[in-house]
């Protein structure tokens, strides 16, 4: 079994994946840069315990990090629950994915994992949307990774629209009762739902335009995804588990055993 960990900016997500490569179970906890090693351990152990899963069978682990603060501290914590070094996604790691340019040595390691398991399960050209602190729009063709753009993310816009605005208040996101909101919250809601989805429809447009033939397919993930993808106009895909098959198929790669020459 092969355990597989995405520590994003909000949020970490812990993935068990069985013999046969299928995702057994999948846990989210707050990211916290404080933790250490010692805590880390102990919410893996209580998520192993949550789920009825055995430690003892696990074979390997890859972790991904965009939190440098964390890396060492989660990374620590996995060697010493599960007696396995973790393979660490960074510069050196076999992933298969052509990335052009100076994106190379910048791409964050998520967004590598998550291209890497789009390519693999979807036709080419796609887009990929990541919809979490920020949000990110992927070109992928074939197996290159063309470019991206980058926008602030859902909760992290509505955040500082409050924070900014003394007398506009913190909202969940979900959408409203009438386009037109006939209340502050409400309002806002329509701004946050429908101006996000409209800014995704626009900005796949502008990417359609810019490939010069129509997509084969649009794929979403991230925690903030279907709230706002429902209202989408453009047939777009929701996966979930998206990052995290990515890492499972990325640890294949690594470990594979190499062939030798004849």
């Amino acid at each position: 079994m092969v355990l597989a960990i995405d520590v994003g900016n909000s949020s970490t997500t812990i993935g068990l994946f069985d013999g046969g490569g299928m995702l057994s179970f999948r846990s989210v906890l707050p990211t916290y840069k404080s933790n250490t090693q010692d805590q880390w351990a102990i919410q893996l152990t209580d998520v192993f315990r949550l789920y009825q899963a055995e430690i003892s069978q696990i074979t390997g682990t890859i972790v991904s990090s965009v939190v440098p603060p964390v890396t060492a501290a989660l990374c620590g914590a996995v060697s010493f629950v599960t007696g396995k070094r973790p393979v660490q996604m960074g510069p050196g790691i076999k992933t298969g994915l052509n990335i052009k340019s100076d994106l190379h040595a910048q791409l964050g390691s998520d967004i590598v994992a998550f291209s890497v398991a789009a390519l693999h399960q979807y036709p080419s050209p796609l887009v990929v949307i990541d919809m979490g602190t920020a949000i990110t729009m992927s070109l992928l063709r074939d197996n290159v990774y063309e470019g991206c753009i980058i926008m602030p993310g859902v909760r992290v816009a509505v955040e500082a629209l409050s924070q900014e605005a003394a007398e506009l208040p913190h909202i969940s996101i979900e959408p409203p009762s009438t386009f037109l909101g006939h209340n502050t919250v409400d309002a806002m809601r329509s701004g946050v739902v429908y101006g996000n989805a409209s800014m995704v429809d626009g900005m796949l447009d502008r990417i359609t335009q810019e490939v010069g033939v129509p997509l084969a397919a649009i794929v979403a993930t991230g925690a903030a995804a279907p709230e706002i993808l429902t209202q989408c106009r453009h047939n777009i895909i929701y996966n979930a588990d998206l990052l995290l098959n990515g890492l499972y198929l990325i640890y294949q790669k690594s470990t594979a055993p190499k062939q030798r020459r004849v």
